[in-house]
């Protein structure tokens, strides 16, 4: 597709599914092969990819799973697959990208054993086949036409959310953002320039994998624009000294009652922008119906020795130990609308949406 780079960052080939390398963009152009669905489940652990490339990524997995089982009888296909997809969902637990990816491309074809998280999963071609007794070469097309469909109406959500995000957003406000929005950022910027509104932007750099810098600013240049970079300890100074109007970040799962989960710094963006009169506006899909409060979310650990390394090298003495709550959840008092594919809410509301 045409536009940035990050908003095609998953490939699937005849024999493997290449990801481009987020860990190392824009200093490198990389893109790391899988060969067998468990490559791609190693490569979303590894943070090879991110935001809503694990998405892509686990669609494309399933595609590998079913080439897997290919020559299994259909039963024994089925359980592969479905073994497949939980082996993908385990990858990254606060996003619920994944699972509804996975349920969706299932559901389509082999079957599952849950109910629908999501009323708007596309089925697409292979949506009659759902029931667990396909096999061979009629899997695998009907699980690539599965994937195909939920990406397609991923991308499609994605550009009527971002229409909504931009009805917010006045011709020449500075927007701060923190970490990388993906799609949901691109197609906000997409909807504004289409509405002759032109963005102003200010970007955290989002330690410890510097997403925002390595990644939104990157993204946000390759669109045309000039983004000013700070670090995550600038934020609330660069609020106060009205460095930007609006902060607006992504959100990894939004609950029924109004939290907001996302990249851990998001509840210090949220705190900073309310202490100074700053709207905070979260973008989520929807939200999640599986989560009716923040207690329902599982906060995702990650190694700490991660926070002692930037881009591979070490930043910290020997003896240091690190804490890395890869997430955290900003409570409904503090976000001013989090705006859906459906439209804009304020978090009390949001779940009026589904």
């Amino acid at each position: 597709m045409n536009g940035p780079l990050l908003a095609d960052s998953v490939r699937l080939t005849r024999d493997a599914v290449e990801i481009l390398d987020r860990r190392v963009y824009p200093f490198e152009v990389r893109w790391v092969r899988c060969a067998t669905s468990e490559d791609v489940a190693v490569a979303v652990e590894r943070m090879v990819t991110q935001s809503s490339g694990p998405l892509f990524a686990a669609t494309a997995g399933l595609v590998l799973g079913a080439r897997e089982a290919r020559r299994d009888a259909p039963e024994a296909a089925a359980e592969r697959l479905r073994a497949v997809g939980a082996r993908l969902v385990a990858t990254r637990p606060t996003n619920n990208h994944i699972r509804d990816a996975v349920h969706a491309v299932l559901s389509a074809t082999v079957g599952t054993n849950g109910g629908s998280p999501d009323r708007d999963d596309a089925a697409g071609p292979a949506g009659e086949h759902g029931s667990g007794r396909l096999a061979g070469d009629e899997l695998v097309a009907a699980v690539t036409a599965a994937a195909r469909a939920h990406d397609e109406a991923y991308r499609a959500r994605s550009a009527a959310l971002g229409a909504h995000a931009a009805s917010l957003l006045a011709d020449g406000t500075r927007v701060l953002t923190h970490c990388w929005a993906d799609a949901f950022l691109i197609a906000t910027v997409r909807a504004a320039r289409a509405a002759g509104k032109r963005l102003e932007f200010v970007c955290t750099e989002t330690r410890p994998y510097l997403q925002g810098a390595r990644l939104t600013a990157a993204t946000l240049v390759e669109m045309g624009y000039r983004p000013t970079l700070i670090t995550d300890g600038m934020v609330a100074a660069a609020l106060a000294g009205g460095l930007a109007d609006v902060a607006l970040t992504a959100a990894d799962r939004v609950t029924l009652d109004g939290h907001v989960v996302n990249k851990v710094g998001t509840l210090g963006v949220a705190l900073a922008a309310q202490a100074s009169g700053v709207p905070f506006y979260a973008l989520i899909d929807a939200p999640d119906p599986l989560a009716p409060t923040a207690a329902d979310v599982v906060i995702e650990r990650r190694d700490g020795d991660e926070v002692l390394h930037v881009l591979g090298h070490r930043t910290a003495a020997d003896g240091v130990t690190g804490y890395y709550p890869a997430f955290d959840v900003t409570p409904p008092h503090l976000v001013t609308r989090i705006v859906t594919r459906w439209g804009v809410y304020p978090p009390d509301r949001v779940k009026e949406s589904l």
